[in-house]
């Protein structure tokens, strides 16, 4: 049995806590429940390719969320901004989310999000999993931009530091690819997952 055949009879299990996640789900019309996975945090090994990170951390949140719910199907995300071959994760605190978006002020990054479609059956489990990459450009950003916009705190749980689809839309140039993938969630790539497309 493939993932996106498995549990019909159940809502679609949301492996994550991220608000922007559900908030992506629901718009699009699809059932689901939150369990979240956030123990299940892998760290990025030596050498290790990012968009492999990516997948290989979605699928360990759903897959520890499908052990738990046998016979449910399970959706797990993983979204990592990279700049310079370097993940860019969530601030540890203020200084940190100015370090960051300096770094990002007047160049162009990747949001990588890796979607990993989970279902588990006694020993068997069936994963589906794959990435989604967008490009974005930040404008030049003056110091007391990047001071007001992190005194928001806006930034403090969002990868690379910033949210597109709030505040942060405004640091952004332009960007290519899916939009809801820079927000944390590629709902193009996860509606064909689930055979909605």
């Amino acid at each position: 049995m493939s993932p996106a055949n498995g549990g019909r009879g159940a809502p679609l299990i949301l492996a994550s806590a991220s608000p922007r996640r559900r908030e992506l789900l629901a718009q699009c019309g699809i059932e689901f429940e939150v369990i979240g996975a956030e123990d299940a945090e892998p760290l990025r090994e030596t050498a290790e390719d990012c968009l492999a990170f990516a997948r290989r951390a979605a699928e360990a949140k759903a897959s520890r969320v499908a052990r738990r719910h046998p016979h449910r199907l399970v959706l797990g995300a993983d979204t990592i901004v990279v700049v310079d071959d370097e993940v860019l994760g969530k601030p540890a605190d203020a200084q940190d989310a100015a370090a960051m978006l300096r770094r990002l002020s007047g160049r162009a990054h990747c949001v990588h999000t890796g979607v990993a479609l989970v279902f588990a059956a006694g020993d068997e489990i069936d994963v589906d999993s794959r990435t989604a990459t967008s490009k974005v450009t930040f404008r030049v950003l003056p110091e007391t931009e990047i001071q007001a916009y992190v005194a928001t705190g806006e930034p403090m749980d969002k990868a690379g530091a910033y949210g597109i689809q709030g505040l942060g839309g405004r640091l952004v140039a332009r960007f290519e690819g899916s939009f809801t993938n820079i927000v944390g969630l590629p709902m193009e790539l996860v509606r064909q997952m689930l055979g909605r497309e």
